[in-house]
């Protein structure tokens, strides 16, 4: 029995709660873990392979080697002192008395964690169990059984509507401050009645029809002006394009997160401001995470690593190809893209490969960043070496994986918690500038 009070609860983990985060079992603080046989079982199917997940199985079976010591994994194993529960793995999942594989008419792993649950409330029953899973089929099916189902929410951020969206718009700016930061370029925030801005963040001020733009300069602690750049042939459409550009170009600013939906033109902009500073970096990387199609791994496609990748790539090589089409084939820029690929001066790099590496002197530009779990960009981060520069690009509401959701994934996560830093800036792009079709599918459809 465990040593812990009878209102402590009972957590029952599925698999894709420790493919998530291999060091959940120390996420449940004083209550008790339940890790049923079939879970190792299908931890150990994933061991194999350069992805996060494989990662996770991989410290998840040793960490649980660690803890279990001399004990057997029937006992309950104290976590770490006073502190923490205790953990057990459940070996007859069938106890119960209920068979969900025979009321469902199939086997599946999923079942067995069902049945596991089930087991335990059936054991224990003075004590809350419940079912901490990731798949939201799963707690559907775990709520039918009368299991209370939660999802894996250590972190998971609490509002998206919280989240920094990198600018704000300011009216009613008296119309001779905004004419004295067209002349000297600077002011104090006091002059615009902003009190304690956010490290980096940018401003639209507006009086009638005269606005400027602005953004607040952690190191000099003074509103600057932020003035329209081109990158590569490439011109900012609107004002949050042109705060996305300030922020790319500024070689103070180590991190960037931008988030927006379809068509406002986050990976074009990080990708000619890449190329715009290419002098300054050994090597541009572009990576996007692979979600495979129709639950197929990329192992099915033909060719090699590099031919595998592609059809997951195209969306990089397209904008790549409206960068190089701004200039006339005769013209040296124009050459100068395809001599950078070539080079391989621009690299698109498999995600996978970046753990144990480390970047320096690199350009990172992470497309369909909502696809990552928030360990995947503190991997990706804290690769990061000198005169290094990292970019993420994604929409939090666009989630292409099972188990992630606009609260759990790594941009998302990143945004929230990294909040303000000298050497961070986040822009939020709304308005679509692909085409009018694409606006109108984005607004309507």
């Amino acid at each position: 029995m465990p040593r812990n009070k009878k209102q402590n609860k009972i957590f029952v983990l599925d698999t894709s709660v420790i493919l998530h985060d291999y060091n959940a079992l120390l996420s449940f603080k004083e209550h008790d873990i339940a890790i049923p046989i079939t879970v190792l079982e299908e931890i150990d199917n994933f061991k194999k392979g350069n992805d996060v997940k494989n990662f996770n199985a991989r410290q998840f079976i040793r960490v649980l080697d660690e803890l279990a010591g001399e004990f057997t994994l029937q006992q309950w194993i104290p976590l770490n002192g006073k502190t923490h529960g205790n953990f057990t793995v459940v070996m007859n999942e069938n106890d119960s008395g209920t068979n969900l594989n025979l009321i469902f008419g199939e086997y599946k792993p999923d079942h067995q964690i069902l049945n596991a649950a089930l087991t335990m409330k059936k054991r224990f029953p003075d004590r809350p169990v419940i079912l901490v899973t990731k798949d939201i089929n799963l707690r559907l099916k775990a709520k039918a059984l009368n299991v209370h189902a939660e999802d894996f929410t250590t972190d998971k951020i609490k509002d998206l509507h919280d989240l920094n969206e990198g600018n704000t718009t300011k009216t009613g700016v008296d119309s001779d401050v905004i004419n004295e930061m067209y002349e000297k370029g600077v002011l104090k925030p006091s002059k615009l009645k902003i009190k304690s801005p956010r490290k980096n963040h940018y401003f639209i001020l507006k009086n009638g029809t005269k606005s400027c733009l602005a953004y607040f300069n952690p190191f000099t602690s003074l509103m600057e002006r932020v003035e329209k750049r081109q990158a590569y042939g490439i011109q900012p459409r609107n004002a949050e394009q042109v705060f996305a550009m300030h922020a790319l170009l500024n070689p103070n600013i180590k991190l960037i997160s931008m988030q927006g939906v379809a068509g406002t033109g986050k990976t074009l902009l990080a990708l000619a401001c890449a190329i715009e500073q290419r002098r300054d970096f050994r090597q541009i990387f572009i990576a996007r995470p692979i979600v495979p199609l129709s639950n197929k791994d990329i192992g099915y496609l033909p060719g090699d690593i590099k031919s595998k990748l592609n059809p997951y790539m195209e969306p990089l090589w397209d904008n790549l190809k409206f960068i190089q089409n701004q200039f006339e084939e005769t013209d040296p820029k124009y050459q100068k893209v395809q001599e950078l690929v070539e080079s391989e001066k621009i690299l698109i790099q498999p995600l996978a490969y970046i753990r144990g590496r480390s970047l320096s002197n690199i350009i990172f530009i992470v497309d369909e960043a909502q696809n990552l779990t928030p360990h995947e960009v503190k991997t990706i981060i804290s690769r990061a070496g000198e005169n290094c520069k990292i970019i993420f690009t994604g929409d939090v509401n666009q989630i292409d994986t099972p188990y992630l959701d606009a609260q759990s994934n790594g941009l998302s996560y990143m945004i929230d918690k990294i909040g303000e830093h000298d050497i961070y800036a986040h822009i939020t792009l709304e308005k679509g500038e692909r085409s009018e079709l694409a606006n109108l599918a984005n607004e309507l459809l």
